[in-house]
C-alpha cells in the first residue's frame, strides 16, 4: 500500500505540474474597450474568454476543477473523468483530460451544438447524449460509477474550486487590467450563470476587497436562477432546459450563491441573439449567445447610468466565440425553427444607441 500511495502521489505531482505549466505558458485574455457614444460618459469593457486554448470562459473552471480533484485525491492515473454539461465546460475538461492522458465522457442533451460535440471529440473525449437537461446529473453519476471514474460535478464544486480571494482568478485579472483606465473600479460587472461559479467568485472578490462595484447576473428564459433569486427559494426548479447554451439551468445549482448578487435581469432568448448580432455589427466581435445575454443586461444598466448622469464603467464577459454556433444561433432557418425572432429586440438596441434611452 505504501508503494501504491507513492505511485499515486508521484502521478498527481506530475499532473499538477502539467496543469501549472499550461497556465504559465498561457497569456491572459484580452479586455476589450467597446466603443460607445462619448457623451454617454459610460465605458464598456468585454473580457474575451474565447481566446483560451479550449475556447471559452470554462477553461478557467476546468483547470480549477482538475486541480481540486487532484489535490483531494479523487483523480488518479487512469481515472475516467465524467461531467454533466451544456457543452462548453465539457470542451474545456476534455482538453485538460487529454493533457493528462485521462479518458473523458461528457453527458449532455441532444440539443448541444454539433460544433461543441466535435470539439470534445477532437480533444479525445466521448459524448453521451440524453433527451432532457434534468437527466444529465443522474446519467453522469451512473457513468462514473460503472467506469470507476470521477464525476467532476461542476454544478456543485464550481464555487469552491476557485480561490475567490485572488490567485489569478477572473475578478483579479479584470481589476489588474482596468488599473490604468479612467474608471478603474467599474460601476457594474455583468455575468451570466451556468454553474454559478463565476458569479460566486466575482461577488466574493468584490466584497473581500471592498470594491464599490455591484454585480448583476443575467438569466435566460426557463432558467431557475432568476425566479429562485427573486423569491428567495434556494431549491427552486423550472424543470425546463435553457435555449441559450452555456447559461441557465432547470434547477438552482449548489454553486449558485444568491447572496453575493446585487441585481438579476431576466433576458428574453431572442434578445440574447439580437445583442450577440449587434455586437458583431458595432465592434466586429463574433461572440456566442450567452455574451448577448450579458449585453442585454449591460445596455439596461448603461441607460440607468446615463439617466442619472453618472459617469463610469461596466465590465462584462465574451464567454465564447461565435464559430461554435454557425449552424444554430447565427443561422436564420434554425432560429425560425426555434421560434426566435431577434429583429424586434434589435430595434430596441438600435433605438437605445440613437437616444441613450431604454424602452424595451
Amino acid at each position: 500500500m505504501k508503494n501504491g500511495r507513492s505511485t499515486d502521489r508521484a502521478w498527481a505531482d506530475q499532473a499538477i505540474r502539467k496543469i501549472a505549466a499550461e497556465n504559465n505558458r498561457s497569456a491572459d485574455t484580452h479586455l476589450y474597450s467597446v466603443p460607445l457614444p462619448e457623451h454617454w460618459g459610460v465605458q464598456l469593457y468585454l473580457k474575451d474568454e474565447s481566446t483560451h486554448r479550449s475556447g471559452s470562459l470554462k477553461h478557467r473552471l476546468a483547470r480549477s476543477l482538475f486541480l481540486f480533484g487532484l489535490v483531494n485525491g479523487w483523480i488518479r492515473e487512469g481515472t475516467t473523468i465524467v461531467e454533466a454539461s451544456s457543452g462548453s465546460t465539457a470542451v474545456s475538461e476534455a482538453y485538460f483530460a487529454q493533457l493528462l492522458g485521462l479518458p473523458f465522457v461528457a453527458v449532455m442533451t441532444r440539443t448541444t451544438s454539433p460544433e461543441k460535440i466535435s470539439l470534445i471529440e477532437q480533444f479525445g473525449g466521448s459524448c453521451l447524449l440524453v433527451d432532457h437537461a434534468s437527466e444529465v446529473y443522474a446519467a453522469a453519476e451512473e457513468v462514473a460509477a460503472t467506469s470507476n471514474g470521477h464525476y467532476m460535478d461542476q454544478f456543485t464544486y464550481a464555487e469552491r474550486a476557485t480561490d475567490w480571494r485572488g490567485n489569478n482568478n477572473i475578478a483579479e485579472s479584470i481589476f489588474q487590467q482596468l488599473a490604468l483606465e479612467e474608471h478603474p473600479v467599474p460601476r457594474w460587472i455583468v455575468v451570466g450563470a451556468g454553474t454559478g461559479g463565476t458569479s460566486a467568485t466575482i461577488g466574493r472578490y468584490l466584497r473581500y476587497h471592498s470594491h464599490d462595484t455591484e454585480l448583476a447576473v443575467v438569466d435566460p428564459e426557463n432558467s431557475a436562477f432568476y425566479p429562485g433569486w427573486r423569491d428567495g427559494v434556494p431549491g427552486f426548479s423550472t424543470g425546463l432546459p435553457s435555449r441559450i447554451e452555456g447559461i441557465g439551468r432547470p434547477r438552482m445549482e449548489p454553486s449558485f450563491i444568491p447572496s453575493v448578487i446585487d441585481r438579476m435581469v431576466q433576458v428574453p432568448d431572442a434578445a440574447s441573439v439580437a445583442a450577440m448580432r449587434h455586437l458583431h455589427t458595432v465592434a466586429d466581435l463574433h461572440a456566442g449567445p450567452s455574451t448577448g445575454t450579458n449585453l442585454w443586461g449591460v445596455w439596461q444598466l448603461a441607460a440607468e447610468m446615463i439617466a442619472e448622469g453618472r459617469r463610469g464603467s461596466i465590465v462584462s464577459l465574451m464567454c465564447d466565440g461565435g464559430d461554435r454556433y454557425t449552424g444554430s444561433y447565427y443561422n436564420p432557418e434554425w432560429l425560425a425553427r426555434q421560434g426566435l425572432d431577434p429583429e424586434p429586440h434589435e430595434a430596441v438596441i438600435n433605438r437605445f444607441f440613437e437616444s441613450g434611452l431604454w424602452s424595451a
